[in-house]
């Protein structure tokens, strides 16, 4: 079977929640709007003093949701990851499954379920985050799903599976994998933190593999060093020679170079209830667009669609498929 969308990451069941107001986060000791690197404990710890503001549970990772969305979009769409071999870990593959049809994950012999908790204030959406990473801090070993990569039309990764010496190995096998076969390299550079700890790996992935490349603002600018991330689109689609860079603005909508042409896109303006993930949505619904043979503008168009959707609702992956199917239709029109 050729698949769309191949992707391999790391598996983070989301855990969100919305609160009124900042008493509690204070409370807890946590700073608003960071992300916090924890262990097991003290996730569990805060989980269990937010629980009772009801709790949602939803897959997540960035590749996990993007995949997803090409998978609710209606495309054929698969991932690789690692989960704890418990309750957690066996909710999340039943989401991947509703979402795509199937998946490829593995269920670690040791370790939880990664998670990320998103502590969400319902005035403004900031989120303020734990992170888990439990079995996630792996990537399984490519084996079997090496023939599903040289099967697919584009392989999706991130660069967060770049970061450590055992997972990089493992995403850089996957690249080159997709990369030999004909397939096209789909590169999220995901958190201006990769750029900064990883940079000239991150170039050198750029330039060797990567066809489509994902930016936010402040990756663009840390990537390529430069204020102005219109700019440093332009810069990283020279400089590694990337065919398509999109650039996540937000609220302002992306630009995309392709080609050495430039296209700026608007967003949808909707009321922002949780942006987990828009950025996620986006490079899906992109995606999505392109393995159909949609002009890069109205790729671009989907894109913002698919992330208005996202902040539209608690959780990164859309669930209403009415809406998706909407968002195809209107991104037809300029």
């Amino acid at each position: 079977m050729q698949w769309d969308v191949a992707g391999l990451g790391n598996a983070l069941m989301d855990a969100l929640v919305v609160l009124d107001d900042d008493a509690l986060i204070d409370e807890l000791g946590l700073v608003r709007g960071t992300m916090h690197p924890v262990e097991h404990d003290r996730w569990t710890e805060v989980y269990e003093r937010v629980q009772t503001h009801g709790v949602v549970f939803d897959s997540g990772g960035s590749c996990a949701n993007s995949v997803a969305t090409v998978g609710r979009l209606g495309g054929k769409a698969v991932y690789a990851g690692q989960v704890g071999d418990d309750q957690m870990g066996r909710l999340y593959a039943s989401l991947m499954e509703k979402a795509c049809g199937t998946h490829r994950l593995r269920f670690a012999k040791s370790g939880p379920t990664g998670k990320c908790l998103s502590i969400i204030a319902k005035r403004d959406a900031e989120r303020t985050m734990l992170t888990d990473l439990g079995a996630a801090v792996r990537l399984p070993e490519l084996g079997a799903y090496a023939e599903e990569l040289k099967s697919t039309k584009i392989g999706h990764f991130t660069g967060y599976t770049l970061l450590d010496g055992p997972m990089r190995e493992v995403a850089l096998e996957a690249v080159r994998t997709v990369s030999d076969a004909g397939g096209l390299v789909s590169l999220d550079v995901a958190d201006p933190f990769v750029c900064k700890l990883i940079a000239p790996l991150l170039w050198e992935v750029l330039e060797a593999y990567t066809d489509i490349a994902f930016l936010n603002a402040d990756e663009a600018r840390a990537l390529a060093d430069c204020e102005d991330p219109i700019e440093a689109a332009s810069i990283v689609h020279e400089r590694a020679r990337v065919r398509t860079v999109a650039v996540k603005l937000g609220s302002e909508g992306s630009m995309v170079v392709h080609d050495g042409e430039r296209y700026r896109v608007p967003a949808y303006l909707v009321k922002a209830i949780d942006t987990t993930g828009a950025g996620d949505a986006y490079a899906g619904g992109f995606l999505y667009g392109l393995v159909n043979g949609f002009p890069i503008d109205r790729c671009a168009r989907l894109g913002s669609a698919t992330a208005s959707l996202a902040v539209s609702q608690i959780g990164a992956v859309v669930k209403d498929m009415d809406a998706l199917a909407e968002a195809i239709r209107r991104s037809e029109n300029a």
